[in-house]
């Protein structure tokens, strides 16, 4: 398994063999306070998020502090509910030092009241990426007490059944690997660990679809200048796959290789509805529920893309649907 794979809960290590971990004794959540009002802010403004922090580890260190900051606890408030001293739960927050255990990540959201299920699969995750071996990764995993099972919000698993096609389709074809499953597997998880964020949106569906966008062109491969480069996808067009003579394919190839680097100059909405109708061959009726945008937006996002790309190459042809 590798490190970008984020496991099921029935795949996450049991404890380890012979061992009779201590359970962390943890308070329960913190209940709403008097009034339901925002509580109040305090203390300075947050650390920025170590650069050390892999993207797995981003991944769910990020709604872990909006958690934190939307909850408006101060290191103190949260030394004194999870047991954990303010030096070790500030390392948590900036994503410094060593890869966080996790009993204390638990800790945390156990008094945030957020689901746990789905941070244990992207802390699994973060710990691979970071080369700890399943052996540690038991050993914390087995300092915690046992996880009750968790029902996903009903619209939760109504949006992603419906979106993991083509959310899949298109993370592969910007990464071109089998990378693509697993981020749509994190980004599920992300949306699930953030739900309360997603509902509180304008769209929950734009919200999703900006989710697996920023997961995915994480993972891309990028030009100098930060864009993200899609020459890739030229080996996996179905026209180039169609030519057995070599040089011609070569050539094919070559071709369309220059058109993919111009797909990176776009803007991303432009470059979204492109991938999706172009490259994975996603019907026009269905681009506007998949990227959550009105249908009028997007077919002006079609409109001036398709006239960028004719300006910048004036001679191409369609790139085909990406080969599975």
């Amino acid at each position: 398994m590798t490190p970008l794979d984020v496991p099921q809960p029935e795949d996450d290590p049991p404890g380890l063999p012979g061992a009779e971990p201590e359970q962390a004794v943890l308070p329960p959540p913190v209940p709403v306070r008097p009034g339901g009002g925002e509580p109040a802010r305090r203390g300075r403004k947050a650390d920025p998020v170590s650069e050390q922090a892999g993207p797995c580890h981003q991944a769910w260190l990020g709604p872990l502090r909006g958690g934190v900051s939307a909850a408006g606890y101060t290191l103190d408030q949260l030394a004194s509910l999870t047991g954990f001293s303010k030096t070790r739960l500030s390392t948590l927050l900036r994503g410094a030092e060593n890869y966080p255990g996790w009993e204390i990540t638990y800790s945390v959201v156990h008094v945030l009241g957020l689901p746990a299920w789905p941070l244990r699969r992207l802390w699994t995750a973060g710990a691979r990426e970071a080369d700890k071996n399943q052996t540690w990764i038991a050993k914390h995993i087995g300092e915690v007490p046992f996880l009750k099972p968790e029902q996903p919000p009903l619209a939760y698993e109504v949006l992603t059944a419906t979106m993991r096609e083509p959310y899949t389709d298109y993370a592969g074809a910007l990464l071109q690997s089998e990378r693509a499953g697993w981020i749509v597997a994190e980004t599920f998880d992300l949306l699930w660990f953030g739900w309360d964020a997603a509902l509180r949106s304008p769209d929950v569906r734009r919200h999703a679809w900006l989710l697996l966008r920023d997961r995915v062109l994480r993972r891309a491969h990028r030009h100098r200048d930060g864009r993200p480069d899609l020459r890739p996808a030229a080996f996996h067009t179905v026209a180039q796959s169609l030519i057995e003579d070599p040089e011609a394919r070569f050539a094919e190839i070559s071709a369309l290789a220059g058109f993919f680097d111009l797909l990176g100059q776009l803007p991303l909405d432009q470059l979204d509805i492109v991938v999706l109708r172009y490259l994975c061959g996603l019907g026009t009726a269905a681009l506007p529920e998949v990227v959550g945008l009105p249908p009028a937006r997007v077919r002006t996002l079609d409109h001036h893309a398709r006239g960028a790309l004719e300006h910048l190459h004036p001679r191409h042809d369609d790139p085909g649907v990406i080969t599975p």
